[in-house]
């Protein structure tokens, strides 16, 4: 609208201050073409070219992968659970150093998918090498996006069960690379959320949202059924 601005998908009339009902779709949002801007060993930038709800031709900048696998997501997550005799059962999280953040994160074990992979494959890997533990996969959720603004990065969150008891798992060893430094942690399942406000407060660490948002489902469904701990504060 002439004059007017737009809030989400709302729009005003700076003359009237009213609001308007934003344009209606007229024809199905699609790609025209996709343009390489630069490229390196992992990622590429390129230029789309799209048409919009209304029509508009209109151009994003988007970053990929280059390894991404035919059919298949770029990578997968894996929420491994620990159980022990006689112990708390524990997810098994890994600390690294980050250089896009310039500080370590807390995260799930994570890698991506190899030629030939599947998802089960490629999560019972990344979690020997990263963790050391050997697992049982027990569920797989779809394929999922990760940061749909910025990148078409995909994952398969992988659920894992580690039998403790094991021998094999007692004193696991780590599998990594002469470049890759990974620090293992243990969290009470019962008590995630805590244990990660708690390093927050004593390190300098960035959370993965999505280990936030399973310690916040996690503290609702053992303590508060009818509450988030995460808006009381």
């Amino acid at each position: 609208m002439n004059g007017g601005k737009t809030i989400g998908t709302i729009s005003t009339d700076n003359s009237t201050g009213k609001m308007s009902s934003p344009p209606k779709p007229t024809t199905i949002p699609h790609i025209v073409k996709e343009e390489v801007i630069a490229s390196g060993k992992w990622l590429k930038l390129e230029k789309t070219t799209y048409v919009d709800p209304v029509g508009n031709t209109r151009t994003w900048e988007t970053t990929k992968r280059t390894t991404r696998q035919a059919n298949a997501a770029d990578g997968v997550g894996i929420i491994a659970l620990l159980k022990r005799t006689l112990h708390k059962d524990c997810v098994v999280m890994v600390k690294q150093f980050r250089p896009p953040m310039g500080c370590c994160t807390l995260e799930f074990p994570a890698g991506l998918i190899d030629e030939g992979e599947s998802a089960e494959i490629a999560a019972l890997r990344e979690l020997k090498e990263e963790t050391g533990y050997k697992g049982e996969v027990v569920g797989v959720t779809p394929v999922t996006c990760l940061d749909p603004g910025l990148s078409n990065c995909t994952t398969q969150i992988v659920m894992v069960n580690i039998n403790g008891d094991d021998l094999e798992n007692t004193n696991p060893t780590q599998q990594l690379g002469k470049l890759e430094f990974v620090e293992v942690l243990l969290l009470p399942l019962d008590e995630f959320q805590r244990e990660i406000d708690d390093l927050m407060k004593k390190e300098k660490i960035v959370v993965d949202s999505k280990v936030y948002i399973y310690g916040m489902g996690m503290s609702q469904a053992f303590f508060k059924p009818n509450e988030l701990r995460v808006l009381k504060q």
